[in-house]
């Protein structure tokens, strides 16, 4: 096997000389040009699409096993020079057919020195010999050019191959060419059966029969269709397509396409020699697709050839790799401990890079998981979470390093937020990577830039902005960015779309995600349980509960496992949720404390004790005992407005109210409701607005209660007790909650009896049953 050359390289050369002798006509030259560039120059896909951005590894692949690529390119144009109406494909099989033997392809190589521009030197020699100088219209290659360097390479490289070598192209390019055998006889009438060889045809009238003997002795079982005959690779074309697969999965996180990787198998198994990154391809591709075993087998093997030709300098690699391998599957102290000798090497190296890196993953690895980096001492360097950000910002600064700068500032943002900080600090963090990633064009890391802008106006209740970043990024960023930024981005936006009762729409877009992508493990295990959380979600506002407590008990197998904090705690919750609808009290508030025990030792996202001090008012409400959650409430509350967790403080403001309504305060009630109600309706969360309503309307009820019957005032609070309860029904409605559609319905039956209109009130007690028999239907 050649390590440069192949019978594809031969026709791009031909191309190239076709080209220069204007046989190419002018409303053709780009289109031919730019597919000779296109397998020359490493060019980044134009389009947005996942399949697209594989289409030069199959374009490779296709141009090295069969000619059809150059038919589909030059067939529909006409060719500018010798026989009119004559295509540019016949021009070019043509020339291909006229190197009719070793020889001439030796020939044609030595025949590329006319395609370059001559050097000073050379048009001086023959200015002294009197050979004339090329003229203005005479077509040449700068020798430094794309076109000119491919030449001189492939001349330089055939001139390398020893005999056999050199002979085994020949063959190669035999085969390669046979192909148009048929295409090339009809159009030319001199075409006959042994024309491939020229050595052949002109003794076959010297040698008789003899001629197959020595047609069959030179080139085997290849004139008889051989199927075990190997394809014509070259170990550039292999080594290209390796880098090529290698980025691709570096670059967006996703597996190579089935199809691909079975034509790059193909051309690897009949390659004479196996590069050692092919392991290293191997490794990832294992890794991606969960195989723990094999990936560590992979990756011990790459690195054993490798370090047989390198000494320990790339040895900081091996464990670097060796760390997240095994941090993605669970094994976390391994994990700590290969990183920590990976940041050790990597300073004796004084490889800065690594260093860098090593400690940023190792930050980032101690705020996903405290419960292993807590063991370590106070004094090591890992150090504190802010010290580490500070070290790491002014090292990437120092030495450069874009990327590494602008997630230090995105860390920063995201810790100031998760503790409750200054939300013009993390602003501030943020706009200050924004403008690394834009004066640097880095826009692999918009991503991540954007998910932490995404969780921003979450935070600040203004779900409108947090869904318009989201649509932002899925359109114009989504194809720059690693996969995993893309399904975390899609996955927020169907939450939101959850919040709002459009669990079909959330699902659908989920069920749109490109299918090759989700092939890696890890993606393809975080799409399916977001997946089951909106299903989870609706099976628990439709009243069906066996079928959430299928899914619950599905999600909590592999929660600690698999799942991110915030999914987990998300699953946690809705398991509360379920305990409350299935009135296991006791258990609903043990497993609350649990958590808050939990998320106390852990010191994780301040968000997430807010959610779980509410979640504990709420069960002291369902007990029939509101007041005990009064400090609960207002702690929730006042945390929230000092973090400005805005989605937070509207329901803490909703629960102090309603202790408030049981306490017999009405007044100030319907003044705290009035005062958050417009505010709420920004967070576009119907849950969170249907209960304030609801609320609001016990809190009227109550009032009305204190007015003298068949008072104008009365009736007047009644009524807007109604418009509340109605609102909040229309509310619940829209997420489909079956109990507290048929609760609000009951409400607005008790409120028309007392207002003495009892057929209203028979309707309304009508409306209940008839929700409460579409629901068993639909849990059937």
């Amino acid at each position: 096997m050649s390590r440069f050359l192949n019978p594809a390289k031969i026709g791009l050369l031909a191309l190239i000389e076709l080209y220069t002798n204007k046989a190419v006509p002018t409303s053709s030259i780009v289109e031919v040009l730019s597919f000779i560039t296109s397998h020359l120059i490493d060019t980044a896909p134009t389009t947005s699409s996942t399949e697209s951005r594989w289409k030069r590894a199959e374009a490779t692949v296709s141009l090295v096993i069969s000619i059809a690529d150059f038919e589909k390119v030059l067939a529909p144009h006409t060719a500018a020079s010798g026989i009119p109406g004559r295509s540019l494909w016949y021009v070019f099989l043509d020339r291909l057919w006229k190197i009719d033997s070793l020889d001439a392809l030796h020939e044609f190589f030595e025949r590329c020195s006319d395609l370059l521009a001559k050097t000073k030197d050379e048009l001086r020699r023959d200015e002294q010999e009197g050979l004339p100088i090329p003229g203005p219209e005479v077509i040449l290659l700068s020798r430094n050019s794309p076109f000119g360097a491919f030449v001189r390479r492939s001349q330089l490289e055939f001139t390398r191959l020893r005999f056999h070598d050199a002979f085994e192209l020949w063959k190669d390019f035999v085969k390669y060419r046979q192909t148009t055998a048929a295409y090339y006889r009809k159009k030319t009438p001199s075409f006959q059966r042994l024309s491939f060889d020229h050595v052949l045809l002109a003794g076959e009238n010297e040698w008789g029969p003899g001629v197959e003997d020595v047609a069959s002795v030179a080139y085997g079982d290849m004139l008889r269709d051989d199927t075990s005959s190997t394809l014509p690779v070259s170990t550039d074309d292999i080594e290209k397509l390796l880098e090529f697969q290698i980025e691709q999965m570096q670059k967006y996180g996703n597996r190579i396409p089935t199809e691909i990787q079975h034509q790059f198998q193909d051309l690897l198994n009949d390659s004479f020699m196996i590069p050692s990154l092919s392991h290293y391809l191997s490794y990832l591709d294992a890794w991606r697709a969960g195989d723990y075993s094999t990936s560590f087998d992979y990756l011990h093997r790459y690195f054993d050839y490798t370090m047989q030709n390198r000494d320990r300098s790339f040895y900081q690699y091996a464990l670097m790799n060796l760390a997240v391998l095994q941090a993605d599957f669970g094994c976390y102290k391994e994990a700590i401990s290969a990183m920590l000798e990976t940041v050790s090497t990597a300073r004796e190296n004084r490889d800065m890079t690594c260093l860098n890196f090593a400690l940023n993953w190792l930050f980032h690895f101690g705020r996903a998981h405290p419960e292993v980096t807590k063991e370590l001492e106070s004094n090591s360097m890992l150090g504190t979470g802010k010290e580490s950000l500070a070290f790491l910002r002014s090292r990437a600064k120092e030495t450069g390093m874009w990327s590494l700068w602008s997630s230090a500032l995105i860390s920063e943002a995201k810790m100031s937020l998760s503790n409750g900080e200054s939300v013009a600090t993390a602003i501030e963090h943020l706009v200050r990577s924004s403008q690394i990633l834009v004066e640097r064009n880095m826009k692999n890391m918009i991503g991540s830039q954007l998910s932490i802008n995404i969780a921003l106006w979450d935070r600040l209740g203004i779900a409108y902005l947090s869904m318009t970043t989201c649509e932002v990024f899925l359109r114009c960023h989504a194809r720059h960015s690693i996969f995993d930024d893309e399904l975390k981005v899609t996955s927020r936006q169907t939450s939101l779309l959850a919040l709002r009762g459009k669990y079909d729409e959330a699902l659908g877009i989920l069920e749109g995600m490109d299918a090759n992508s989700l092939r890696a493990w890890k993606p393809s295990q975080y799409w399916h349980k977001f997946r089951g959380i909106i299903k989870l979600r609706r099976d628990l506002h439709r009243n069906n509960l066996d079928g959430a407590e299928l899914l619950i008990s599905q999600l909590l197998q592999s929660k600690n496992e698999d799942l991110e904090p915030d999914l987990a705690f998300v699953v946690d919750s809705l398991h509360v949720e379920c305990l409350v609808r299935r009135g296991i009290l006791d258990q609903a508030f043990a497993k609350v404390e649990k958590m808050i025990s939990e998320l106390r030792d852990e010191n994780k996202d301040i968000a997430l004790r807010i959610r779980l001090l509410l979640l504990k008012a709420e069960l002291l409400d369902k007990c029939g005992r509101p007041q005990k959650g009064f400090t609960i409430a207002v702690r929730a509350a006042n945390v929230a407005w000092r973090a400005r967790l805005i989605p937070y403080l509207w329901p803490a403001i909703g629960a102090i109210a309603n202790i408030l309504t049981s306490l017999g305060e009405f007044e100030p009630a319907i003044e705290l409701l009035n005062a958050i109600l417009p505010r709420s309706l920004e967070c576009e969360n119907s849950a969170m607005t249907a209960k304030l309503y609801s609320h609001l309307g016990d809190a009227n009820m109550g009032m009305a209660g204190k007015m003298s019957p068949k008072s104008n005032k009365r009736r007047e609070f009644m009524t807007k007790a109604l418009e509340a309860i109605e609102k909040a029904f229309n509310h619940y409605s829209s997420v489909e909650d079956i109990n507290k559609q048929c609760e609000m319905m009951a409400k607005k039956a008790t409120i028309m009896k007392v207002s003495g209109d009892n057929v209203l009130a028979n309707d309304y007690a009508a409306a209940y049953l008839s929700i409460r028999k579409d629901a068993g239907r639909m849990t059937i």
